[in-house]
């Protein structure tokens, strides 16, 4: 993989990650988790997508092909 795009894939994972955090955290998260035990499907989806993204984009800036 390119550089260019392993850098915007690890840049969008972060971005991700850190609004997934954020959602996690917010006041109907905590209703919802308080009731169903569980956090919102929109803050797991994000920080699911968040990690993916970090892993993907940090592995294609570790091994890319030399060409």
């Amino acid at each position: 993989m390119s550089k260019v795009p392993s850098l915007a894939f690890l840049i969008v994972g972060v971005i991700l990650l850190v609004y997934g955090l954020s959602a996690a955290g917010s006041v109907s998260s905590s209703v919802t988790e308080a009731v169903t035990g569980a956090p919102t499907n929109k803050s797991i989806w994000l920080i699911a997508l968040g990690a993916i993204g970090i892993v993907s984009g940090g592995v294609g800036l570790l091994f890319r092909r030399s060409s």
